[in-house]
């Protein structure tokens, strides 16, 4: 195996080239004082100690990337930045608030816009990372912690990222988020060698991982990986044992099925999961066949789990396309519980009950997003949580 290793200010990057029918990697280990033994390098995440927690888990901060492509919200975008802005100001009430975006003028006009709405800016960090989109819940780092002597650290999963199978031709921008975000907090950094977005897996940071056949075995994400090599990736990277795949996803989602918009862990035992009543809805069979799939479902210690209903919104539909409106693209905040809601009185009230029952210690709180969801997305898919590091309370 060859290694290559240059030197940088406080880091060094080591690349470990394809060898041994090994997959690429790559690894940025910053050492402000001195330099670690390089063997170390050699290892998955998963050996190193390093596991993907949960959302409920201890957050620092919640990543946003400001909105700017117009062509995401055909004729609305106006309607998409106060979205953001509450999004933002909820968040500040709970935790630190990370925004990218592509420079200062562009930063002056958020904090303007937040300062207006009564944000709280001591809470507020503003990051110059230029982006193509919106959605840091895919292009964003996915963090894995380790716990060693009673102090918690992070590193970042830096997954390849293809704008959902080249659905949209610009998307080089996002690619270098995390590594981005890796150099400037001087974190470790893995690259798996694979393409994968946030919104497409769920934990319970004990082992077990939800997701989806439509999205991760998509020939248009990673067609020469077969799912057992897929299942191998995710056990090496995110410490993960058990999987529970799920099928197909719901309509309007151009993601090609991410989890995110239909089933999430809400504690290590508890899953809820969107149904819908209609059976002439066109969501009904493909929420039929997962909730099936559901039914007995086990962790990874085989214990039961047990499932929870979501409703479904009224059919949301613009300009004669069906959203992918979902009550499951909540958000989980240090305090507080963020849940999409889009005018259905009825079925928004319902989702945040659930959902305030399985969240005692949070205050559940919705968003009208209507607008939001234009886009193809929602509060989970515009955020990504950064875990708290330090002494473990």
């Amino acid at each position: 195996m060859r290694i290559a290793v240059s030197f940088q200010p406080s880091a060094i990057s080591l690349l470990t080239l394809k060898a041994a029918g090994q997959h690429w990697s790559l690894v940025t280990c910053h050492f402000p004082e001195a330099l670690a033994p390089l063997p170390s390098a050699m290892l998955s995440p998963a050996e190193l100690g390093y596991f993907m927690p949960a959302e409920w888990e201890p957050h620092e901060a919640i990543w946003l990337s400001w909105p700017q492509r117009r062509d995401t919200w055909p004729d609305a975008f106006e309607d998409v930045p106060p979205v953001f802005v509450q999004i933002a100001r909820l968040i500040a009430e709970s935790e630190l608030v990370r925004i990218n975006v592509d420079n200062p003028v562009m930063a002056k006009g958020v904090k303007y816009q937040l300062e207006a709405a009564g944000t709280n800016m001591e809470a507020v960090r503003f990051h110059y990372n230029p982006t193509n989109d919106a959605w840091v819940r895919d292009h964003g780092p996915i963090y894995v912690v380790r716990d060693r002597d009673g102090i918690r650290e992070r590193a970042i999963l830096d997954w390849d990222y293809n704008a959902w199978g080249v659905k949209y031709e610009d998307y080089q921008r996002d690619n270098l988020i995390p590594s981005r975000i890796a150099d400037e907090f001087q974190e470790t950094r893995f690259q798996p060698g694979m393409i994968l977005e946030g919104g497409s897996i769920d934990v319970n940071g004990r082992g077990t991982i939800l997701t989806t056949e439509a999205c991760l075995l998509n020939p248009n994400r990673n067609p020469s990986l077969t799912k057992q090599q897929i299942e191998e990736r995710l056990q090496q990277n995110l410490n993960v044992s058990h999987f529970i795949w799920l099928g197909d996803g719901i309509e309007g989602d151009d993601t090609d099925g991410h989890v995110d918009d239909m089933t999430r862990f809400v504690s290590e035992d508890t899953i809820v999961t969107i149904v819908e009543s209609n059976p002439g809805d066109i969501n009904y069979r493909a929420l039929r066949e997962n909730r099936e799939r559901l039914q007995g479902v086990t962790d990874q210690d085989g214990k039961p789990l047990r499932v929870i209903d979501l409703p479904m919104p009224d059919p949301l539909v613009v300009e004669g396309i069906r959203l992918p409106a979902s009550y499951a693209n909540f958000l989980i905040c240090n305090t507080i519980v963020l849940v999409p809601t889009y005018r259905s009185p009825k079925q928004d009230g319902e989702a945040i009950e659930i959902l305030q029952s399985l969240f005692p210690t949070r205050r559940v709180v919705g968003l009208d997003c209507t607008a939001l969801v234009w886009g193809l997305g929602s509060i989970h898919c515009v955020t990504q949580q950064q875990p708290k590091v330090g002494r473990i309370e």
